[in-house]
């Protein structure tokens, strides 16, 4: 069975539960702001496509799976920033651990409605350039790419020892 978490702590790192939330709560923010741009870039871009003369001419399928992509993308957006109202309403209120949870919370919801943006995005974009076979093949092996390097790699990882 695994060591607990805060004993390793305490004991590799030295560090207070205090400490260890801080290091968190900065990881944490840091891999949002990597997110975070990628999903604004994705969210304006989805935007615009309904002003698109080409727009029109999506069939009912494509223009639901565009509803459903920009949702997403809300989603997302919605998600990966949460964790900053959360801290800054739970400002100096002594609830860091609830704030680090929450915002773990939210962010592993918000890159999973990226990933659905991201492919749903790319289904459009290449069902317009080289036809709907195509598309659903490309969105196929971008839904297994995110399976594999987003969640079962990291998810296989977190059963075996730590290297420290």
């Amino acid at each position: 069975m695994p060591e607990n978490d805060d004993a390793w702590v305490r004991r590799e790192r030295g560090e207070t539960e205090i400490e260890r939330l801080d290091r968190n709560w900065a990881s944490l923010i840091q891999e949002l702001r990597v997110v975070q741009t990628g999903v604004q870039f994705l969210f304006s871009a989805l935007l615009i496509l309904p002003f698109e003369p080409s727009f029109g001419t999506l069939s009912p399928g494509m223009h639901a799976l565009y509803i459903a992509t920009l949702g997403a993308a809300v989603g997302a957006t919605v998600f990966l920033v949460a964790p900053v109202s959360w801290h800054r309403i739970l400002f100096r209120r002594h609830r860091l651990g609830n704030v680090v949870a929450a915002a773990h919370r939210c962010a592993m919801a918000g890159v999973a409605l990226l990933g659905l943006a991201l492919i749903g995005a790319v289904i459009l974009v290449v069902d317009h350039v080289a036809g709907r076979v195509e598309a659903l093949a490309a969105g196929s092996v971008l839904a297994a790419m995110f399976l594999a390097a987003w969640l079962i790699a990291p998810w296989r990882w977190r059963g075996t020892p730590a290297d420290l």
